[in-house]
């Protein structure tokens, strides 16, 4: 199993708060502020991005010196810079950002809003393990690890406050099951834990999606992981991969994620007619190297274009060797699609050194469209 993958799966409780930090206190109670808070996320997840440092300035002439600002601000650099990766000059003013934040949130000792400064801190911690673990940082992950799971435990005591935080309670009901009976060597590990509950989890993050003030788009984005890549129900996956289509058009991570289950459905009038419409889309390397995968997939699946097929998925691998570790997922795609094209040619070298590959790269070894 790739290191990615325990690592990752750890810091996915943690990524509770990414935009809770309105939940309690001064900006809950400032109905201006909490209004303009909502209408900058939303603007950073449909990549309107001047929209959203407009917000941040507006936000710190009212709160100069919140923690939630630097935390917004880690948002869009995150999203703008999407995928962020440690070669990427923003990642330097990504993690002062967030670390900002943490030191904002650990030097104030007890304010008043104390829970406030508690979800900053957890989201500024959530978004830089992501980041860490995404890129396979472990000499900056793991301490971050040790020293935040105190903060997440503490967390705790404010689970029944606001509907936000059925997206912490259902992450951590879900996971603490699923996880080890995924990879049973973590059952152990597991018994440290308290028990948690799959179906209470899964309703406690619908909850979220449906209710919350902030965590919509977090509460779908791993309803649909959970379905497409632990429970393998395509059809339930797509549910959630849709909605994020339909909120946030224009945010390619989640165009991506849908015509990715489209493609798992075996859709393919549909995920090539979305495809077609996105080939305008310039200026974002990587989402043209998933749209090589993509089209790797329909010339191979729909068409029976082998030649057409292998070209689009060494082209995806050319492209997506720029983002290294970040695009082992697709990379893998891309191997696991060659290693089928050599089976269909009776290359049966080459059909085990591309399989092998791609189980190297991948996350969810289930998720290969085969």
């Amino acid at each position: 199993m790739p290191a990615r993958i325990n690592i990752k799966e750890k810091c996915i409780l943690l990524w509770l708060v990414l935009n809770t930090v309105a939940l309690q206190g001064q900006i809950l109670k400032d109905t201006e502020a909490l209004n303009l808070l909502k209408r900058g996320v939303d603007d950073i997840y449909s990549f309107r991005f001047e929209e959203a440092r407009d917000a941040s300035k507006k936000l710190s002439t009212i709160y100069p010196d919140h923690p939630v600002i630097k935390l917004f601000n880690g948002m869009v650099t995150y999203w703008e810079n999407f995928p962020l990766i440690p070669s990427s000059p923003a990642s330097v003013s990504y993690e002062k950002y967030l670390n900002t934040c943490i030191k904002q949130c650990e030097d104030t000792r007890k304010p008043p809003d104390y829970a406030e400064f508690l979800l900053a801190n957890l989201g500024a911690r959530g978004m830089l393990l992501m980041y860490y673990a995404d890129n396979n940082l472990d000499s900056k992950l793991n301490p971050l690890v040790m020293s935040t799971y105190r903060h997440v435990r503490e967390s705790f005591n404010y689970v029944s406050l606001y509907p936000d935080f059925y997206f912490f309670t259902g992450l951590y009901n879900y996971y603490r099951e699923a996880y080890p009976e995924a990879h049973p060597i973590y059952k152990v590990l597991a018994f440290l834990f308290p028990r948690g509950d799959t179906a209470k989890g899964l309703l406690e993050m619908e909850n979220a999606g449906v209710n919350s003030i902030m965590l919509k788009a977090e509460a779908y984005t791993f309803l649909s992981i959970i379905f497409m890549s632990f429970e393998n129900n395509y059809q339930r996956s797509i549910t959630y991969s849709r909605k994020l289509y339909q909120l946030y058009p224009g945010n390619l991570s989640y165009l991506a994620g849908y015509i990715k289950n489209l493609l798992l459905l075996k859709n393919y009038d549909e995920a090539e007619t979305i495809i077609a419409s996105s080939d305008g889309e310039t200026g974002r390397n990587y989402f043209e190297a998933q749209l090589a995968v993509f089209n790797g997939i329909l010339q191979e699946k729909k068409y029976r274009n082998y030649d057409q097929a292998r070209k689009y998925y060494n082209k995806a691998l050319n492209d997506l060797a720029a983002f290294g570790y970040y695009g082992n997922d697709y990379s893998s795609f891309a191997y696991f699609g060659l290693s089928r094209i050599s089976e269909v040619s009776n290359d049966k070298q080459n059909k085990r050194i591309y399989r092998k590959m791609a189980l190297e790269l991948t996350s969810y070894k289930n998720v290969n469209f085969d």
